[in-house]
């Protein structure tokens, strides 16, 4: 686990996971070239918990998950207590994104990150620069190296943001980008990072957590033990 609580901006703010409930079928299907479905939801369940786990050990910031309405039952139960589960409005993500600023946005201009729910292993330090970017810009955008972005940050809904949104291909940061000097906002990029999408994004996290299983711990495990029992014929991934 993180130790301790990281030290977060005053003032705090809101952390939204962007999440599903972790069905066959439903997440990470890229990932099937080199993972059979029940350990693809597996692999999502350790990674969303240690996504949890990061949110948490930020001080003075909330957590909440945004998902699809039919969702909102199976990540409420499987989370328990703690975390508010909301349904976004729309379908895809480009919806669920619109829903997270027209929901948690205040009066007061709260502080608000979307963050995905695949990478865990990103340094508390890059949220916390979220989050303190907000204080000077109006819209914070953490790029992948594949042309989307694991986080976006902003105070206020921003309508149209996200409108026709191209998430989950190599253009969504573009467009991100495009429409938000169309609005006329202020855009302070962090620095780019990785999710888990492809098999070789799932290579490059199995090493990074071989060598610092501290950063996720749950998905280290995990993959450890995956990594002892992929030989095996029905091997379906270890139950963590």
């Amino acid at each position: 686990m993180i130790p301790g609580k990281t030290q977060s901006p005053a003032g705090g703010g809101i952390l939204v996971i962007m999440a599903k409930a972790a069905r066959p079928g439903a997440v990470k299907t890229r990932l099937s070239a080199c993972l059979p479905s029940p350990a693809i939801t597996g692999l999502y369940r350790c990674l969303l918990d240690d996504t949890l786990a990061l949110a948490r050990s930020l001080d003075n910031v909330e957590t909440a998950i945004m998902t699809p309405a039919g969702d909102v039952e199976d990540l409420s139960r499987a989370i328990g207590d703690g975390v508010q589960v909301v349904a976004q409005a729309g379908e895809g993500l480009g919806a669920g994104l619109a829903s997270v600023f027209a929901h948690f946005a205040t009066p007061w201009r709260r502080r608000i990150v979307a963050f995905n729910s695949d990478s865990p292993h990103l340094p508390p330090s890059a949220l916390r620069l979220a989050f303190d970017a907000l204080d000077s810009c109006d819209l914070v955008v953490g790029p992948t190296h594949d042309g989307g972005y694991y986080l976006v940050g902003a105070t206020s809904p921003h309508p149209g943001l996200f409108v026709g949104s191209t998430m989950g291909t190599t253009t969504a940061l573009q467009a991100l980008l495009a429409r938000a000097q169309a609005l006329g906002l202020l855009v302070r990029s962090l620095d780019p990072f990785y999710d888990v999408d492809v098999p070789a994004d799932l290579s490059r996290l199995t090493e990074e957590l071989r060598r610092a299983p501290e950063r996720a711990p749950r998905t280290a495990r995990w993959l450890a033990e995956w990594a002892r029992t992929a030989a095996q014929p029905t091997a379906s991934g270890p139950d963590l």
